[in-house]
């Protein structure tokens, strides 16, 4: 009886260390799917009651901080660092809020009131100290998907659209495919001026050119080759939900492009409905 209990003893073990294990691999995705589910809507975020109800967010950052990833697959890691950017965007919104005006080159509010929000202020993740730009700039480029750009909410209206539940590995490209999917969509993303026969884009695809165009010119129609490498790899990139007279006028080759002044006005429900 004794040996049959030791056995079973030893099986449970052996059972609940690979589970154990992964749960310390990396940062708990759900306590973060649970805050985006309670705090965000339509991609702008109750700043408010996030800052008074803040204890989860808190908790779910000091997990980032301890996560060990380097060995998990690219869908996992490429899932934290998205979900690592955006949870340190909110608690640098938070930190601050409500933010006061320094400067009148930015709107009030918004995050760029907030002295070093992406190129100074630190944040640790995964065992190392990041800033938000140097998470966008240095780690996110080295999984060569573009698409990731526009799933930063970066705490304004015009960065991606900021999405009510966290990217998990299992489901990243269907994720990562709604946001492509979104550009079109969304004016702060693309929009198409068929009167004035204007292509308007987000800032967004200049300050990752480089990625982009890596990513997507080549697969443009050829009828846009004479166009630069950017201008060819956000045709390929909004074109599949084209609505037919947009394909046909852009087809014609004759539009300008332009790129849209970014909207940096913090992403904020409070005050218009929120809470």
């Amino acid at each position: 009886m004794r040996k049959t209990l030791l056995i079973l003893v030893i099986a449970a073990c052996f059972v609940a260390w690979p589970r154990a294990q992964q749960g310390e691999s990396s940062a708990p995705a759900g306590s973060f799917d649970q805050i985006l589910d309670l705090y965000v809507r339509d991609g702008d975020v109750y700043y408010r009651a996030l800052k008074l109800e803040r204890a989860r967010l808190d908790s779910y950052i000091a997990s980032l901080a301890t996560a060990s990833i380097d060995s998990a697959p690219p869908n996992e890691r490429l899932a934290f660092w998205i979900n690592a950017y955006n949870a340190f965007v909110l608690r640098t919104v938070i930190d601050r809020y409500p933010i006061q005006a320094r400067t009148k080159d930015y709107p009030q509010p918004s995050i760029r009131q907030i002295p070093g929000a992406f190129e100074r202020l630190p944040h640790r993740a995964a065992g190392r100290t990041v800033t938000l730009d140097q998470i966008e700039q240095t780690i996110l480029p080295t999984f060569n998907d573009p698409r990731v750009y526009f799933a930063l909410g970066r705490g304004s209206h015009g960065g991606g659209r900021l999405h009510s539940e966290a990217y998990v590995a299992a489901r990243l490209d269907t994720q990562l495919a709604d946001v492509r999917n979104e550009c079109t969509s969304r004016p702060q993303c693309v929009q198409i001026d068929l009167a004035a026969d204007k292509v308007n884009i987000s800032a967004i695809f200049s300050w990752r050119e480089k990625e982009f165009a890596a990513a997507y010119a080549t697969k443009a129609q050829a009828i846009f080759a004479s166009r630069s490498p950017v201008e060819r790899a956000v045709l390929a990139f909004i074109e599949p939900k084209l609505l037919t007279i947009e394909r046909e006028v852009l087809e014609k080759n004759t539009f300008q492009v332009a790129y849209r002044p970014f909207d940096w006005t913090l992403n904020d429900l409070t005050g218009r409905g929120g809470r």
